[in-house]
């Protein structure tokens, strides 16, 4: 049998090596173990130094460490690398925002708007890679912008940079410019050989990404699994693109890995929209995030922005303030949610952090504990951003003295015992149990609430009691209490200056009375607002909108395919198919004959044939701003009447905004209109002009 050829094997080996750093890299889905894949890489050492004439320049062995360095030598860079500027409060982030945008003003073209990106404000280090005909030619250090140290040999040991770019046309140039980190779990690794070395742990992912990348050993750096995100460039020649959004696209093409979750925003409000969310939603990420940057989506734009002696004018970031402490994990357990999502949560021993004590945090799934390898037992690093709820980042495993048993999430519902699912090609694992009593508790607190039904006095104490009681047992019996029977019920209050004794408290006839009102009011809220109030997955407040305003009645909906409500913009095929499946199945079906036959309002105004000709409504076209405070109407209650009117309330000014209604207290909007030339009315003005319509 012929040996095989040793070109060949070489060539293979690599090319599976490559494949492996991006599962285990880019993807997080590896498929080998670290020991098949160390079986490879030795393997490929072994052929290359027995052919060296097949050795590539791009080979992964080239990552495992070259020769030491003497020093580090400083470089200039071909395009200046500036830093960035920041603001640290939402106004702050708002006024930045407009003057930028201010600043344009005179030099768009008619009908061009300011569009913007938002990217993760990663902390690590900057860093600019500078690929030259494809190939990994230069890595510097940010220096003080002018001049950066090279680190080229360090550079080359990250995994998921390729040495070689993976295009078959490789630009002239490309300056890549991003940030170098470490994972927390790669830290808490590290950590544990530090331990076993008789050194000092690391305190933080940035500062031993900042002391690794400058090391003249690049063998140490290949260990620390150093990692790079693209988000911005310096000197490029040969890469089409005309915005930032394009520019990462071609950048993730060629196998280099950006910021990740990179949003593209359409107005200045979309961007506060999104930093408030951020900073209560702030999605579990492997990485330290210390704020989010905002930069201006178009090159043209940028380009008359202009820089600044130190900073772009046309980037600002918006920074968290970051606290973070060490502390015991006492115990993990699940919750059922609404939707059945069961969420693990660890609780901790109580520890202050920026002011508060925290003795609970999120472990969010159970992929989250297997990657942090969280333990009963274990010393955990716990971070709060911001507003951001608390949450465990690390654990200290070098602490680990003894052997902790693994965590093993439940099989059944702790709730009511039924087999758990988990989501097919997703991270949760649910209850499927529609009459699971703990997700009836949370979906009754929600159907109560401002964002639900809007029911006055159906907070969770008053749910627990009803529940506690069996008074309720679904959305329906809401409507079926009466205030004789409520006003006897009893319910555990504290007794004032008693400590902690608890003494039975009658509910009352006011509180009867009010709470029975609010439900009374929430018959009438109609169909859009009781269907996003139910627990249908996917279904929120918008999607609810945009269906009824086709399907307008239940009847409709029930007759209504999956097909034809994906076709609804911005609906799609998964939330279509999970209201259908909600409507058909004998849960949805008995949910919705309950509350109708409750006198519950399954029904939105059935439109008027001048509702349906849109032409012909009198703001038809037209894009309004309401700004300030107004007499006759809520913020909402004016953004549904000038949708009404056939109008579209926008959240910025522009110059394709056709008016802005301003009510006490304008301000900055109402500048703004007056700098673009756009007409202004007062709240009396539009009513006068446009309230006599129907």
């Amino acid at each position: 049998m012929a040996a095989a050829d040793p070109q060949q094997r070489i060539n293979e080996l690599a090319q599976q090596i490559r494949h492996h750093d991006r599962l285990y890299y880019q993807e997080a889905a590896p498929e080998i173990t670290d020991l098949q894949y160390d079986q490879l890489m030795d393997e490929l050492v072994r052929l290359e130094k027995e052919h060296p004439k097949f050795a590539s320049p791009d080979s992964p062995t080239q990552r495992v460490g070259g020769d030491v360095v003497d020093h580090l030598v400083q470089v200039p860079h071909k395009v200046p690398m500036l830093s960035i500027d920041n603001t640290y409060s939402r106004e702050e982030l708002k006024a930045a925002m407009l003057r930028i945008e201010k600043s344009l003003e005179g030099s768009l073209e008619e009908n061009e708007q300011v569009h913007w990106v938002m990217e993760y404000k990663i902390d690590g280090v900057a860093g600019s890679i500078r690929y030259e005909n494809g190939r990994l030619a230069l890595a510097l250090t940010r220096g003080n912008g002018v001049v950066g140290d090279d680190i080229t040999h360090n550079v080359k040991t990250i995994r998921d940079l390729p040495l070689t770019l993976h295009c078959e046309n490789p630009p002239a140039v490309a300056e890549l410019r991003g940030e170098i980190y470490m994972t927390e779990a790669d830290l808490a690794d590290l950590n544990v050989r530090q331990a076993a070395a008789g050194a000092e742990p690391y305190k933080n992912t940035r500062n031993v990404t900042a002391g690794t990348i400058r090391l003249l050993d690049p063998k140490i750096a290949a260990e620390r699994k150093l990692r790079f995100f693209c988000h911005g460039n310096g000197e490029l020649e040969g890469v089409q693109a005309t915005d930032h959004m394009s520019f990462l696209k071609w950048v993730s093409s060629v196998g280099v890995p950006c910021t990740p979750d990179a949003t593209p925003l359409r107005s200045i409000d979309e961007a506060l929209e999104a930093v408030a969310k951020l900073e209560v939603e702030m999605p579990d990420l492997p990485f330290e995030v210390d704020g989010i940057v905002f930069k201006v989506d178009s090159y043209s734009q940028r380009e008359k922005l202009g820089i600044r002696s130190k900073s772009p004018r046309w980037v600002i970031a918006y920074k968290f303030e970051r606290y973070e402490a060490t502390t015991k994990l006492e115990a993990i357990e699940v919750q059922v949610g609404k939707a059945g999502t069961i969420t693990p949560v660890a609780y901790l021993s109580p520890v202050e952090i920026a002011g508060t004590t925290v003795s609970r945090a999120s472990l969010h799934n159970v992929d989250e504990i297997e990657r942090l390898d969280v333990r009963v037992g274990d010393l955990v690093v716990v971070e709060k951003a911001g507003k951001i709820i608390p949450k465990v980042v690390r654990v200290e495993k070098h602490a680990r003295t003894t052997e902790l048993p693994r965590f093993e999430f439940p099989t059944e519902c702790p709730e009511c015992g039924e087999p758990l699912t988990r989501d097919e090609g997703g991270v949760y694992i649910r209850c499927t149990n529609p009459q699971c009593p703990a997700q009836l508790r949370q979906r009754l607190v929600y159907f109560g609430s401002r964002a639900g039904m809007d029911i006055d006095g159906l907070g969770e104490e008053v749910v627990d009691l009803l529940l506690q009681k069996q008074l309720v047992r679904s959305f329906a019996d809401l409507y079926r209490l009466d205030v004789d029977t409520l006003a006897d019920l009893t319910w555990p209050r504290q007794r004032k200056g008693k400590g902690d004794e608890m003494i039975d408290v009658q509910f009352g006839r006011k509180n009867a009375e009010n709470l029975v009102a609010g439900i009374e009011a929430s018959r009438t809220r109609g169909l859009a607002k009781l269907l996003s109030s139910i627990s249908i997955r996917h279904v929120g407040p918008r999607v609810a909108k945009l269906i009824t305003a086709k399907f307008w009645n239940i009847e409709l909906l029930k007759q209504a395919t999956a097909e034809e409500i994906a076709s609804i913009h911005e609906i799609g095929d998964r939330i279509a198919e999970s209201l259908v499946g909600f409507i058909q199945s004998e849960t949805g079906e008995q949910t919705l004959a309950d509350l109708e036959a409750v006198g519950v309002v399954l029904a939105e105004p059935e439109p008027t044939e001048t509702e349906v000709d849109a032409e012909a409504l009198p703001l038809a076209g037209k894009n309004i701003v309401a700004t300030g405070t107004l007499e006759h109407y809520t913020r909402d209650e004016i953004k549904a009447r000038i949708e009404a009117l056939g109008g579209r309330a926008a959240g910025s000014v522009s110059k394709k905004t056709d008016f802005v209604i301003a009510g006490e207290k304008a301000g900055s909007k109402r500048d703004k209109a007056e700098s673009l030339g756009v007409e202004i009315l007062t709240e009396a003005e539009f009513r006068e002009r446009y309230e006599t319509h129907p």
